[in-house]
C-alpha cells in the first residue's frame, strides 16, 4: 500500500468527532510501523534475547530514561 492510500484509508476510519491530534497520532503510528517493516527488510533487527539483554543493562545502569527507539547502530 502506498502512502497516499494509507492516509486516505486512515481518514475513512475515525469517528466524525476525532481531533487533529487523534489523526496526527494515527499517522505517527502508521509511520512507525512502516519504518519498522523497512528496518526488518533491511536486516536491521534484534532478537528478543538481544532486546532483553540491552534493556536489562540500561535499567541496571540507570540509563533507561534515555532509551532511544530510533537507533541506527543495529547490526
Amino acid at each position: 500500500m502506498n502512502t497516499k492510500q494509507a492516509v486516505l484509508d486512515l481518514l475513512k476510519k475515525p469517528p466524525d468527532d476525532c481531533t487533529l491530534d487523534d489523526l496526527q497520532y494515527h499517522l505517527y503510528v502508521l509511520q512507525a510501523v512502516e519504518r519498522g517493516r523497512e528496518e526488518i527488510a533491511a536486516g536491521k533487527k534484534l532478537s528478543h534475547e538481544e532486546v532483553k539483554r540491552e534493556l536489562r543493562a540500561k535499567w541496571q545502569s540507570g540509563r533507561a530514561q534515555y532509551l532511544d527507539t530510533r537507533r541506527t547502530d543495529r547490526p
